[in-house]
């Protein structure tokens, strides 16, 4: 018996009409880290999508278990590796990274017993050093200098593998396993997910594995999607689209989002670039309006590189019929990038604060 003043709640099993969840049933259970990686949910982003009168979409990677669409290439350098003996247990796994791809290794180097190294330009963010390092992995930051110089920090993360028994450098921006990643996994997720009825693939190219991957198997499907690259200023592939794969001129200044774009033609590109449909330049000013957009709309906290790559697919939207559904790559969340990208000073300092509009300089709010 209840007593006097008790509150008794009774729980329906039938869920509220008003609800956005919905259970799935089919989720699976991961056995570990390593099978956690993938399978990612298609977000539409509903504000865009209206406005624009396409269906655009965003593929969730940020929800990878190592935070970024990195840890599906990470898996496989690893894997592939062991499967050609390159790597034994309780070796070193060394890489050049701008961050997230050290971090998918640190992961799976802990998870596998192997040791895990890694060298980025001192130009990235602390977090992404921190998070590393808390991860278990060396870190060494270095000057930033071009990718042919034997101070690049491609260059020492390899020398440091070669000078050592049983090391493996993953080489990501020419390994194509990083393509073959996409190839196997997430062009595969989004061709299931949309049931077919992809259009448009969009997204930035770092070390170029996602967009070459992806594309590659869309188009083997359906020849008729049509694929884009979006590049940040101070990158070469802009220029080398838009003068017929003959021109690697960079446009623009350095750009200040972390993790897109490069100033060579990638191993992972080269293989597929003449599969893309044209090129867009986009700036720094119209990443950072977006991602406050994502945050302010859609309730989104992504990445620079995401809100390039959101930029981008909505640059595609115009060159596609209304109706059309366009897929692009939500490459990691916001968190590691938060002291730069929501800095009111930083902003200035790089000339974009004053061109966010007024309702969304809000989210400046970092010192």
């Amino acid at each position: 018996m209840l007593s006097k003043g008790t509150v008794r709640f009774f729980h329906s099993a039938k869920p509220l009409a008003t609800s956005s969840y919905k259970l799935n049933k089919h989720a699976t259970v991961a056995n570990g880290f390593l099978s956690a990686i993938g399978n990612t949910p298609l977000v539409k982003l509903e504000k865009l999508s209206k406005e624009t009168g396409r269906n655009i979409y965003g593929k969730a990677e940020w929800m990878n278990p190592g935070g970024s669409v990195k840890d599906r290439a990470a898996l496989f350098y690893i894997e592939k590796a062991e499967e050609k003996g390159l790597i034994k247990p309780g070796g070193t796994i060394t890489e050049g990274s701008a961050g997230n791809t050290g971090i998918g290794l640190a992961h799976i180097c802990r998870a596998k017993g192997y040791k895990c190294v890694i060298y980025l330009p001192d130009s990235q963010s602390a977090s992404k050093m921190e998070t590393l390092r808390l991860l278990g992995a060396e870190v060494h930051a270095v000057p930033v200098v071009p990718f042919d110089h034997p101070e690049n920090f491609n260059q020492r993360a390899r020398r440091h593998a070669e000078s050592m028994e049983n090391a493996y450098w993953t080489n990501q921006f020419d390994n194509l396993e990083s393509r073959q990643a996409h190839i196997e996994t997430t062009g595969p997720e989004i061709w299931a997910q949309t049931q077919g009825k992809v259009d448009v693939f969009s997204c930035a190219s770092g070390s170029g594995g996602t967009w070459a991957g992806v594309t590659r198997f869309l188009k083997d499907q359906n020849p008729q999607i049509k694929s884009f690259i979006s590049e940040p200023p101070g990158a070469s592939l802009y220029n080398y689209v838009k003068s017929g794969f003959k021109s690697t001129e960079i446009e623009g200044v350095q750009s200040f989002i972390e993790g897109a774009g490069q100033c060579r033609v990638t191993g992972n590109i080269a293989h597929d670039i003449h599969l893309v449909e044209d090129a867009f330049l986009i700036p720094d000013q119209d990443s950072v309006n977006m991602l406050y957009r994502l945050i302010d709309e859609e309730g989104l906290f992504v990445g620079g590189t995401s809100a390039l790559n959101v930029c981008g697919a909505v640059e595609a939207a115009k060159r596609v019929p209304e109706g059309s559904t366009i897929v692009t790559i939500l490459a990691d969340s916001a968190h590691k990038y938060a002291q730069k990208l929501f800095s009111k000073s930083f902003l200035q300092d790089r000339g974009v604060y004053n061109g966010i509009p007024d309702h969304l300089k809000k989210y400046a709010s970092l010192e």
